[in-house]
């Protein structure tokens, strides 16, 4: 795995990229969840069926996590600027189709391309970081891009109660797709003035990989498939998927080592986990939004389904956490350089004790006042979050070369969708199954969380376990040295720090 220094500092107008970047990235997250409230008013203004509803929430899901990879090769290979305008474009577009849609069926093909184009967008983001910035002002971008995934990630049904309440439960649902469209018009304008046009490699052996992302698609497809349909696919025959998806994986890996042997690059370069610093901050980051994802799947079900909320009072209850995530995560980005991995821990730690004060709550404060006590701890669940989130990032993508950004951004993100669709049925089967044995849900939510949070210490002992092997090896640690002196890579570094 060859190394490239990044170019300097193009100029003032890359800050400005970034918020372009920034935007695009918003619009997309945010259709993650911003969906979920306008469910009812999609099944009484189009007749939208309950497969329709999970075809519109799970689709995009599906295929956001199926572009990930093969976009983000496509973005170091081609030109990161031209695959984010490109799927901001049509990301765009499809939002139109999903508003306009005069059906159940066309509303899901265009939520389908919505979600792919979104899967372009997401990995082209983290390159162009990686491109633009150095050292501490590249942690600082990556504090901000922290941000903007939790802010997009909690705010979503709150700007969908409050579009359905603008509208009408008719129409209102049409809103939730058009309002992507004047930002992301204007993220384009602006995207095609201020983002700059960045080198790209110019070795003829960097061709793309047909094979590889068939292998990588179908078995992302055969993981996922069958967790974000837990609900609505009956019967035990769908779990047969898993271990499908397992042996195609298995098959991509060995096709990447072939090619690799031949002197070919391959989709994903396996020597990225080679890097100790990558390695652990895609797992931490899988499990972590494996239980993050699900705070807000069962909140909103028990606020609205049991509290009586409605979807604009469910979204104001959960806002709490999203300004502090936002919070949190530009605090994070200038405090990386300074405390590494202990950042994480800290970020880690918070979440974990504000959903144990979340399930206190809910205990204490039956009833409609319960947001009002939700309110402290998810302001300490939204720190932690930012504080490891940004900082989790930036470690993460630290020692990747610039040349692989894109498609271990693609990677890493990958990881998070599946975490969150592992997390999603995980949670939701323990959920529904205790609501339903026991009609209690109250119980079912306090039990849901606390499976939640079993998870995000799996993020937290892995980040634990890192922290105490640096500092019982101070003299080798590469990434914590790299991150101090605050500059790009180097392949000397890169050399040494297979194990960092």
């Amino acid at each position: 795995m060859t190394t490239e220094t990044p170019p300097p500092a193009l100029d003032d107008r890359r800050w400005k990229a970034l918020g372009v970047c920034l935007t695009a990235g918003f619009i997309s997250l945010l259709d993650v969840s911003i969906v979920n409230v306008a469910l009812p008013s999609m099944e009484r203004g189009l007749g939208a069926s309950e497969a329709t509803q999970s075809w519109v929430v799970s689709g995009y899901a599906l295929a956001f996590g199926l572009a990930l990879a093969p976009a983000g090769r496509l973005g170091d290979l081609r030109g990161r600027r031209q695959a984010l305008l490109f799927g901001l474009g049509v990301f765009t577009a499809a939002s139109v189709g999903c508003g306009l849609a005069a059906g159940p069926t066309w509303l899901v093909v265009f939520r389908l391309v919505q979600g792919a184009a979104a899967g372009v967008v997401a990995p082209q983001t983290s390159g162009l970081i990686q491109q633009m910035f150095q050292g501490a002002e590249r942690a600082r971008a990556f504090g901000f891009h922290g941000s903007v995934v939790a802010v997009s990630t909690a705010v979503g049904p709150l700007a969908g109660g409050l579009l359905i309440q603008a509208f009408g439960t008719d129409d209102g649902w049409r809103w939730v797709f058009f309002v992507n469209v004047p930002i992301g018009v204007a993220a384009l304008v602006a995207g095609h003035r201020l983002v700059p046009r960045l080198p790209v490699p110019s070795d003829r052996r960097e061709k793309f990989d047909p094979v590889g992302v068939l292998l990588l698609g179908a078995g992302v497809l055969a993981l996922l498939l069958p967790l974000v349909q837990e609900q609505q696919w009956q019967g035990r025959a769908k779990w047969v998927l898993l271990p499908v998806g397992a042996l195609l994986l298995g098959a991509f890996w060995m096709w990447e080592r072939h090619r690799g042997r031949l002197g070919e690059a391959p989709l994903v370069d396996l020597e990225l986990f080679s890097l100790r610093s990558f390695t652990l901050g895609a797992l931490i980051s899988l499990t972590f939004f494996g239980g993050l994802t699900t705070i807000f799947f069962v909140l909103s079900l028990f606020l609205q389904n049991s509290a009586g909320y409605s979807p604009l009072a469910a979204g104001v209850t959960i806002l709490p956490f999203a300004a502090a995530s936002a919070a949190g995560a530009a605090v994070g980005g200038r405090l990386v350089t300074r405390h590494g991995r202990s950042l994480v821990v800290i970020g880690l730690s918070g979440v974990v004790l504000g959903l144990l004060g979340v399930v206190s709550a809910v205990q204490l404060v039956p009833g409609g006042g319960v947001g009002w006590a939700m309110a402290l701890p998810l302001v300490v669940a939204g720190l932690g979050a930012g504080l490891t989130v940004s900082p989790n990032t930036t470690l993460t993508l630290t020692l990747v070369p610039v040349g692989r950004a894109g498609a271990a951004g693609g990677v890493m993100q990958t990881g998070q969708r599946i975490g969150s669709a592992v997390g999603v049925a995980v949670v939701g089967a323990v959920y529904f199954a205790h609501l339903a044995q026991h009609g209690r849900a109250t119980t079912a939510l306090q039990v849901g969380l606390l499976t939640a949070v079993a998870i995000i210490l799996v993020a937290l002992v892995l980040a634990v376990a890192d922290l105490r092997e640096r500092r019982a090896r101070p003299g080798r640690d590469l990434l914590s040295a790299t991150l101090r002196r605050g500059v790009g890579e180097s392949g000397a570094d890169e050399k040494a720090g297979r194990g960092a």
